[in-house]
C-alpha cells in the first residue's frame, strides 16, 4: 500500500464505531498486514501478549481498555515483560475516546483524542516499512523532553486559544519557563525531596484535569511567597512545603492555562523524564524552538553545536586561561592571581539566543576555577565567578529568559559537581533578582551600556523575571581592569534576504562611518560594533559568520573600516561546512573570525583539511580573506593586472522573447536551410552550456537586414522587438528600437570563443569553461573571451583560478559567482614564456579531447561530484601540475597555500595602488 492509502485506511478506522476487540486487528490491517498474519495473531499462534492485547513481535503491542484508563494502560504495556522480550517498537493504548502511543526506541509519544490519531500517521510510518532518516543524535533526554514539551505547548494553545494571541504569548512562554524550572528542581532535590512537584500534581489535581491549572497556580504562588508571609497569603498546607524561589521567576501573574485530559497526560509524561540529565549547553536552544513558530518543525536542531562553540571560545580566551593554569603549577600565589583574574572576566554575547555560548563559557571557567581550588586545597570554596559576568543581548524575550534560566541551571550543576549537593542546595535558593540578559536589538543598543568597562550595568529586576527593560536601577560591582570577550553566532542574512528593518539596522551602524551597507551581510554589523567597542574597552571578540564577509565585494567595504578602528584578525577558522543538526543547513559554509587590538598577541590560522583534521599555523598577519600575508583588498579592475585578454559579458537580447528560440520554436519559423545558415545561430548562456540545452537566436548583421525583412516570420519577430523596446520606460531601450533586428551587443568570435558561465555549482572541482565555434553566440548569462588563445582556457580550468574566484568573487547562495572585473582581471599570473603557453595549450586540448571522448555527456554530467570520468580528471590534474609548476616549481600542498601565493603575487603586481590604499588603514 502507498502511504496515502494507509493514511486513508486510518482515517476510515477512526470514523467507524469503536470495537475494542476488533480495533487492534483493524489497525494492523490498515498498515498492510496480510490476512495470514492477522489470522495467526487472532488465533494466538503469533500473538505473545501477556496482557490480553495484541502483540506483533518487533512491531507493536496494542491493548484496548476501559474508559479513562488509557494512560495507566500504556504504562502497563511499557512495563510488560512480553513487550521487552518481543522487542516491539511501539506500544498503543486506547479506550475509544483517548489514544496514547509511544515509540520505545526514541521515547517519542502521541496523546490525542481517538478521532485524531490518523493525524499522527508519520509517527507510525515504520509499521508500514517506511523508514525515515533520524536527524538527531544528541542527548536522548534533550530530544525527548523537547518533543514532549512541544506537544504540551501546542496542546495548551489549542485548548486555550486566547493564550496564543500576541497579547498573551508572553504569558504562555513565561509559564513554560516556570514549568521547566519546576521539573528540574523536582529531580535535583531543590524542592526538598525527589518528585514532590510531580507527586503533588498527581495527588491534588483531578484525573479529568478540571482543576490542574488551579493546583499549578497555587504552587507557583507558594514559590513566590516568603515563609513569613504565607499565612497571610492563605497558602494551603499541601503547597506550604515548597520553598520560596522568587528571583522574579514566579512573580507577577500566576494564572495558568486550562488543561484538557490530553494536555494533563503530556504534563505527566514530561514529569516522568529524568531531569537530572538536562544539558544546559544546548537545552536552551531546544526549548526556544518550542515557542518559535518558524522553528517548531525542526525541534532540537537549531543551535550551535558545542564543538563549534569551543572553536570560538578556546582561542578567544579559554586556551590562554588553561595555559596560565599549567604555568602556575602548584604555586599558591600564582593560582590565586589567576582566580582573581577570572572573577573579572566578562563574556558578552550580543546575539545570545538561548545562551549556548554563555553557558559553555561559564562551565569551562568553573572547571578551571575548580582545579585552582583543588590545588590550593580549598575544594569546598564557593565560586567567585559571578554568573552575572556572562552578559547577553537577544531580540526576543522568551529565548532571552531561557538563556538566564540555562545559566542558573548551569550554575547549580557546577556547584553540585565541584562542591557537592549539600552546599549547592544550601546556597541556591532564593534565586537572585539580577538581570544580565537584555532583550533588545543588538545593532541598535549601545553595547557599552550593556557591558561597560567598569562593570556597571547589571540591572535589578523589581518584580518580574521576564522584565528585561533597560530603565531599571543598576547594581555596581568592581570589575576595573577586567577583560571582556565578545562572542556568538549572530544572524547572517545576505543583502538580498534582509528585511526592511534589518537593512535599516545596518544603515544605522555603518552610516556614521560613511559606509554604504547595501551589500554587507547582516552579521557584518556585529563585527563593526565589536571593533568599535574594543576601541574604548579592553576587549576581544570572535563570531561564527558566513564566510561571505571574507569574500567578494564585501571585503573592501567592511575590513578597512575594522582596521581603522584599531582591530586586527588575531585568529580565524577558515571556511568549513556547517554541521549542526539542522536539516536545512546544506550548503551553508561558515568561518570563525577573532578580533583583537593588542598587536603583541600571536595570530593563529586554523584550517580544516580534506581529511577532516584541523591544522594550526602561527601567522605574522591574517588577511581579510583568511590567508597569511599582507592586508590586501581586491577590487574590480577594468583591465587584467596580468595582461590577459579582455573578458566581457555576452550579448543581451533585450527582445521581449522575440529573438530567442527553443529548438522546436526555431523550426516553426519555417526557414529554408540556407536562411537558417544565414540568420540563425546557436546561443549559449550558463544553462545551455552546462546542461546541453539547445537554443537558437536570430543574428542579423546590418548588411543582411533587407534580406531578412523579406521573410515574413523573421519580420514579425523584428516587429515584436521594436514594439517591446518602444513601450519600455527605459530611454536606452527606446533608442534600441531603431535597430530592432539586433541584440544590444553584437559580439562574436571570428575564429572561436571561450565561454564561461556566470554561475557554477559549488560541488564542481573546476570551473566549466569551454570552447565554441565562430558561428555560436554567447548570451549575457555567461562570459566570453573572443578569439583568445587556447592557453587562457587552461588558466580558467585550473584549481588555482577556482580558489581565487571563490575567494574574491564570493558566491550566489552556494554557487560560485563569476565576475570578469573582480575574478579574471585581478587574477595574478606570472609572465608566461612561449613554452609555458604551448604547454598550457596542450593541457586545454587534452581537457577538450577527454570531454569529447564521452560525447554526448554534458558538462553537468562530466563534472558532477564523484562522477567525473577518470581521463577527464587526469587531464585536469595534468593541467594543474603544469600551471602550478609555473608559479612555484612544484604542486601546491593545499588551497591555503595556493591563495597565499596568489595574494602575494597580486600585492606585488598592484604595489603602487596597494600602498596608496594602505596609507588610510591604521593598523596596530
Amino acid at each position: 500500500m502507498k502511504p496515502v492509502e494507509i493514511a486513508q485506511a486510518l482515517t476510515d478506522l477512526a470514523e467507524q464505531s469503536f470495537d475494542p476487540a476488533e480495533f487492534p486487528y483493524a489497525f494492523l490491517e490498515a498498515f498492510d498486514n496480510n490476512a495470514t498474519t492477522l489470522k495467526r495473531l487472532r488465533e494466538g499462534m503469533s500473538n505473545k501478549s501477556d496482557l490480553g492485547g495484541v502483540l506483533q513481535a518487533r512491531h507493536i503491542h496494542i491493548l484496548t481498555c476501559d474508559a479513562g484508563r488509557a494512560e495507566q494502560t500504556l504504562t502497563a504495556l511499557k512495563a510488560s515483560k512480553a513487550t521487552v522480550k518481543a522487542k516491539v517498537k511501539f506500544i498503543l493504548a486506547t479506550d475509544g475516546a483517548d489514544f496514547e502511543a509511544e515509540d520505545l526506541t526514541s521515547g517519542d509519544t502521541v496523546v490525542c483524542a481517538f478521532k485524531d490519531f490518523p493525524e499522527y500517521f508519520d509517527f507510525f510510518r515504520p509499521l508500514a516499512g517506511i523508514s525515515t532518516v533520524r536527524q538527531i543524535s544528541e542527548n536522548v533526554f534533550d530530544i525527548n523532553a523537547t518533543k514532549l514539551l512541544n506537544r504540551l505547548y501546542v496542546r495548551l494553545l489549542l485548548d486555550n486559544p486566547e493564550w496564543g494571541t500576541s497579547e498573551r504569548r508572553h504569558d504562555v512562554n513565561h509559564f513554560m519557563a516556570r514549568l521547566i524550572f519546576c521539573f528540574f528542581a523536582d529531580d535535583t532535590n531543590i524542592f526538598g525531596g525527589n518528585g514532590r512537584f510531580k507527586e503533588t500534581l498527581a495527588q491534588m489535581s483531578a484525573m479529568d484535569s478540571s482543576d490542574t491549572h488551579e493546583v499549578i497556580s497555587t504552587l507557583f504562588l507558594a514559590m513566590n511567597t516568603k515563609r513569613e508571609e504565607r499565612t497571610a497569603a492563605r497558602i494551603p498546607r499541601w503547597a506550604d512545603g515548597f520553598p520560596y524561589v522568587n528571583g522574579g521567576l514566579f512573580s507577577g501573574r500566576v494564572d495558568v492555562p486550562q488543561f484538557s485530559k490530553i494536555a494533563r497526560s503530556y504534563l505527566v509524561k514530561v514529569g516522568k523524564l529524568d531531569w537530572t540529565k538536562i544539558n544546559p549547553d544546548i537545552f536552551g536552544s531546544m526549548i526556544q524552538a518550542i515557542a518559535e513558530d518558524e522553528e517548531r518543525g525542526e525541534l532540537g536542531m537549531h543551535y550551535t553545536s558545542v564543538p563549534n562553540i569551543l572553536k570560538v571560545l578556546n582561542p578567544l580566551f579559554l586556551d590562554d586561561l588553561r595555559a596560565k593554569l599549567v604555568e602556575a603549577g602548584d604555586n599558591s600565589r600564582t593560582l590565586l592571581n589567576l582566580r582573581k583574574r577570572m572573577t573579572r572576566i566578562r563574556v558578552f554575547d550580543p546575539a545570545c539566543g538561548s545562551g549556548n555560548f554563555l553557558v559553555i563559557a561559564y562551565k569551562e571557567m568553573r572547571a578551571i576555577e575548580a582545579e585552582i581550588n583543588k590545588r590550593r586545597r580549598e575544594p569546598d570554596r564557593a565560586s567567585e565567578i559571578p554568573v552575572t559576568n556572562f552578559r547577553g543581548i537577544e531580540l526576543r524575550d522568551f529565548p532571552a529568559e531561557i538563556a538566564r534560566l540555562a545559566l542558573v541551571i548551569a550554575e547549580y550543576q557546577c556547584d553540585v559537581l565541584y562542591r557537592g549537593q549539600e552546599l549547592a542546595l544550601a546556597e541556591f535558593l532564593p534565586l537572585r533578582n539580577e538581570n544580565w540578559i537584555t532583550c533588545g536589538n543588538a545593532l541598535r543598543l549601545d553595547w557599552l551600556s550593556i557591558c561597560p568597562p567598569t562593570g556597571k550595568g547589571v540591572t535589578l529586576l523589581a518584580d518580574d523575571w521576564f522584565d528585561t527593560s533597560l530603565d531599571q536601577a543598576e547594581i555596581d560591582f568592581e570589575n576595573e581592569g577586567g577583560e571582556t570577550y565578545i562572542c556568538g553566532n549572530p544572524p547572517y542574512k545576505g543583502s538580498q534576504t534582509q528585511t526592511k528593518e534589518q537593512k535599516a539596522d545596518l544603515a544605522a551602524v555603518f552610516d556614521p562611518y560613511g559606509i554604504s551597507s547595501k551589500q554587507i551581510d547582516y552579521v557584518g554589523g556585529w563585527f563593526i560594533k565589536a571593533a568599535a567597542y574594543a576601541k574604548t574597552a579592553q576587549a576581544e571578540s570572535a563570531f561564527v559568520s558566513t564566510n561571505s564577509i571574507c569574500q567578494g565585494r564585501i571585503v573592501p567595504i567592511l575590513w578597512p573600516e575594522i582596521f581603522k578602528l584599531g582591530s586586527f584578525i588575531r585568529f580565524a577558522h577558515t571556511s568549513f561546512k556547517w554541521t549542526n543538526l539542522a536539516s536545512h543547513n546544506a550548503g551553508v559554509t561558515v568561518a570563525i573570525i577573532g578580533l583583537a587590538t593588542d598587536a603583541s598577541k600571536s595570530r593563529k590560522l586554523y584550517d580544516l583539511n580534506r581529511a577532516g583534521e584541523t591544522t594550526v599555523r602561527e601567522a605574522a598577519n591574517i588577511t581579510p580573506y583568511l590567508t597569511v600575508g599582507e592586508d590586501v583588498v581586491v577590487e574590480g579592475q577594468r583591465k587584467s593586472v596580468s595582461g590577459l585578454p579582455d573578458m566581457s559579458f555576452g550579448n543581451m537580447p533585450v527582445d521581449g522573447g522575440n529573438l530567442l528560440f527553443s529548438a522546436d520554436d526555431a523550426v516553426s519559423l519555417g526557414l529554408s536551410k540556407q536562411d537558417e545558415e544565414t540568420f540563425l545561430r546557436r546561443i549559449y548562456g550558463s544553462a545551455e552550456f552546462i546542461r546541453g540545452v539547445v537554443r537558437k537566436c536570430l543574428w542579423i548583421p546590418d548588411e543582411k537586414l533587407p534580406q531578412a525583412l523579406q521573410i515574413g516570420s523573421i519580420r514579425a519577430c523584428i516587429d515584436g522587438v521594436r514594439e517591446m523596446r518602444l513601450k519600455s520606460k527605459d530611454a536606452g531601450t527606446n533608442e534600441m528600437a531603431s535597430r530592432a533586428h539586433q541584440f544590444r551587443e553584437m559580439y562574436h568570435g571570428e575564429k572561436h570563443t571561450l565561454i564561461l558561465p556566470g554561475v557554477s555549482s559549488e560541488g564542481r572541482e573546476y570551473l566549466p569553461v569551454g570552447l565554441i565555434d565562430n558561428h555560436s553566440i554567447v548570451s549575457n548569462l555567461a562570459f566570453a573571451l573572443y578569439d583568445a588563445p587556447l592557453w587562457n582556457m587552461a588558466l580558467i580550468a585550473s584549481r588555482l583560478h577556482l580558489v581565487w574566484i571563490a575567494t574574491v568573487c564570493g558566491k550566489l547562495k552556494t554557487d560560485f559567482r563569476y565576475s570578469n572585473t573582480l575574478g579574471w582581471n585581478t587574477f595574478p599570473v606570472p609572465t608566461l614564456t612561449e613554452k609555458n603557453k604551448a604547454d598550457l595549450t596542450r593541457c586545454a586540448e587534452d581537457i577538450l579531447l577527454a570531454r569529447e571522448h564521452h560525447f554526448p555527456a554534458t558538462i553537468a554530467d562530466l563534472y558532477a561530484p564523484d562522477k567525473m570520468p577518470d581521463d577527464l580528471r587526469a587531464a585536469h590534474d595534468r593541467n594543474d601540475e603544469v600551471l602550478e609548476r609555473i608559479y612555484i616549481g612544484r604542486r601546491f600542498k593545499n588551497d591555503t597555500e595556493r591563495l597565499e601565493k596568489l595574494f602575494d603575487l597580486y600585492a606585488k603586481m598592484t604595489a603602487a595602488t596597494t600602498i596608496k590604499k594602505c596609507k588610510a588603514v591604521a593598523r596596530p
